[in-house]
């Protein structure tokens, strides 16, 4: 047992200290969504498309929000797939965690320019 002990003294610690240390994710992981509300035409295929019902469209066509929940997203990237102006993308920012509801609710609007 005094042998492991020695060992292991010598090693670097398997753990990081979060927050100070960021962990980088794999490539090609898939975490919160971005919307570009100026390529978004506001057709609501994402909406449609969407298996846990993760996205809102506020308004019609070419004047419309959109609103994330990411608490109900199951991260598929479905969306992503359907947009057919490429308006969504998944970005691998995956620390989402908040102490209130109502702020991990994501909105999108448009600039008034």
């Amino acid at each position: 047992m005094e042998g492991e002990l020695l060992r292991h003294l010598a090693k670097k610690p398997a753990t990081m200290q979060y927050p100070f240390e960021k962990f980088r994710p794999v490539e090609g992981t898939r975490a919160k969504i971005e919307i570009d509300m100026v390529k978004c035409i506001g057709c609501g295929t994402c909406i449609f498309d969407c298996p846990a019902f993760a996205l809102e469209i506020v308004g019609k066509g070419l004047t419309c929000g959109m609103k994330w929940y990411p608490m109900r997203c199951v991260y598929c990237g479905q969306c992503v797939e359907s947009c057919p102006r490429n308006a969504i993308e998944q970005t691998d920012e995956f620390a989402l965690a908040n102490t209130r509801k109502e702020k991990l609710v994501h909105e999108f609007k448009r600039s008034k320019e």
